[in-house]
C-alpha cells in the first residue's frame, strides 16, 4: 500500500469465518491505512476479533497482511519482511511513480510462492530459519484494532477543534485590529476637532474681534 492505493493482493485461501467477515476486515485495513502516519510504529501487530492485522512500514510503504489470531507472529513479520525485501528489489525505483490502484498486481505471483510457503507446514515449520528473531517479535507492539481506529478518530476531531480554534483566534486578530484601528481613528478626530476648536477661537480671538471693536 502507497498513497492509499493497493500496489498487490494476494489471493486469499478459503475460509468461511474470514469470508464471512471478510467485507468488515476490508473496511478494518482501509481505515488503519489512513491512520498511519510517518509517527506510527515501523511494525505493530493489531488484534481484530478472530484475526490480527500485521504490518510493516518501510520507505512509505505499508506491507499489511490479516492472519488467524493462532498463526505465529515470527512466521507473519518474517512473510512480511520477506515480502518487503522482494518488492523493493524488483520496484524499488518505480514505487513512486505509480498512479492507478494495483500498479504491480504481476507480483501477485511472488505474493502466492511467499503464502505458499509460509502456509504449508511441511516447509514452514523450521522456526529457525526465519528472517525475525523471536526477541524482536516479542518487542512488537500489540494492539486493539478498536482502539486505533477510535483514537484515530479522536485525533481527526482533536485536528478539526485545532482548525476551529485556529479560525476563531484568527477572527479574533482581524476584529481586534479593526477596533484599533477604529480607536486610533477616533482619536485621530477628537484631536483633529480639538486644534480646529483652538484655531477657531485664536482666529475669533486676535483677527476678527479686534476689528469688530474698532467700529
Amino acid at each position: 500500500m502507497f498513497n492509499g492505493r493497493r500496489l498487490s493482493c494476494p489471493v486469499p485461501k478459503a475460509n468461511f469465518e474470514l469470508s464471512k467477515n471478510l467485507v468488515d476486515y476490508q473496511h478494518q485495513a482501509k481505515l488503519l491505512i489512513r491512520r498511519l502516519t510517518p509517527g506510527s510504529p515501523s511494525r505493530c501487530s493489531l488484534v481484530a476479533g478472530t484475526h490480527h492485522f500485521h504490518y510493516l512500514l518501510e520507505a512509505g510503504v505499508c506491507y499489511l497482511i490479516l492472519a488467524a489470531a493462532n498463526f505465529p507472529r515470527q512466521k507473519a513479520f518474517s512473510f512480511l519482511e520477506e515480502v518487503q525485501t522482494q518488492f523493493s528489489g524488483q520496484y524499488a525505483n518505480d514505487i513512486f511513480t505509480v498512479s492507478r490502484p494495483y500498479g504491480f498486481i504481476e507480483f501477485d505471483r511472488d505474493l502466492q510462492k511467499l503464502q505458499q510457503k509460509y502456509t504449508d507446514t511441511r516447509v514452514s515449520s523450521n522456526v529457525s530459519q526465519l528472517n525475525v528473531a523471536l526477541q524482536d517479535v516479542q518487542r512488537i507492539m500489540i494492539q486493539n484494532i478498536d482502539d486505533v481506529l477510535k483514537r484515530g478518530e479522536a485525533l481527526s476531531e482533536l485536528d478539526a477543534q485545532a482548525n476551529d480554534l485556529s479560525s476563531l483566534s484568527r477572527n479574533y486578530r482581524q476584529d481586534a485590529n479593526a477596533l484599533n484601528l477604529q480607536s486610533a481613528y477616533t482619536k485621530y478626530l477628537i484631536i483633529i476637532g480639538v486644534v480646529l476648536i483652538i484655531l477657531s477661537f485664536l482666529y475669533f480671538r486676535f483677527l476678527c474681534l479686534p476689528g469688530w471693536l474698532e467700529k
